[in-house]
């Protein structure tokens, strides 16, 4: 199966090579889009293999992940698999979502972090907020929508506007997804947490989170 790794990073030089590395075993390509860091994340993750698109400057995640998907859909591919790149998600659960793919059909295939008490309290509090505003609005049953370790169908992402530039793209990939009728499924995972800084402001994506929401709500009062 042609399924392609994409992995956004930020200032990840303590963690990229050994995702990069780990990665390569389970496809036959591996993208890495390096989101304008300051340090050596680009060059290191291009010396273990990877193929690396480079911004500038820092666009936000959702940027990277647009861009990286802009090369990857030049190509014929079944899926594209998304990971974090600080070292959250363990590329050896990536047959998971290759068999939950192929066995169910799926469209999505979401990763479920088991164990999240051991993120932040904020983290977990805002998370469980936003799954559940997803759930209800797509009608379908999201555990952890916000996890960035997830298989996409390629017809997805053809079909699918994504327009989002920063954390809200996972929250946008869901909601548009469900809204063309894909079929969204979970897959359990590990909670990997390390003790690095997150990326993530809670008040100011939790803010543009709300905002994606309430555009979704007012296009579909429009149309009904």
């Amino acid at each position: 199966m042609n399924i392609p790794i994409l992995i956004p990073v930020y200032n990840e030089q303590s963690t990229i090579g050994e995702l990069v590395r780990r990665c390569i075993a389970y496809a036959n390509k591996v993208y890495v889009v390096d989101d304008g860091s300051e340090d050596r994340s680009g060059e290191i993750a291009r010396r273990e293999g990877a193929i690396v698109i480079r911004h500038r400057r820092n666009k936000g995640k959702g940027a990277a992940l647009r861009k990286g998907l802009e090369k990857i859909l030049c190509e014929q591919i079944e899926a594209v698999i998304m990971m974090d790149g600080d070292g959250q998600h363990d590329p050896s659960e990536i047959p998971r979502f290759i068999q939950k793919f192929k066995e169910e059909g799926a469209d999505i295939v979401l990763g479920n972090r088991t164990n999240r008490r051991v993120m932040p309290l904020i983290r977990r509090l805002t998370n469980k907020f936003m799954s559940l505003a997803i759930s209800w609005m797509t009608g379908q049953n999201l555990p952890d929508t916000q996890c960035g370790f997830r298989l996409v169908r390629d017809r997805v992402l053809r079909d699918i506007d994504l327009k989002a530039c920063n954390f809200e793209i996972e929250s946008e990939m869901l909601i548009k997804g469900a809204q063309k009728g894909y079929k969204i499924v979970s897959v359990p995972i590990s909670t990997i947490y390390h003790q690095q800084r997150s990326k993530i402001k809670p008040f100011i994506d939790t803010y543009r989170f709300l905002k994606l929401i309430a555009s979704h709500i007012r296009k579909e009062m429009f149309f009904v």
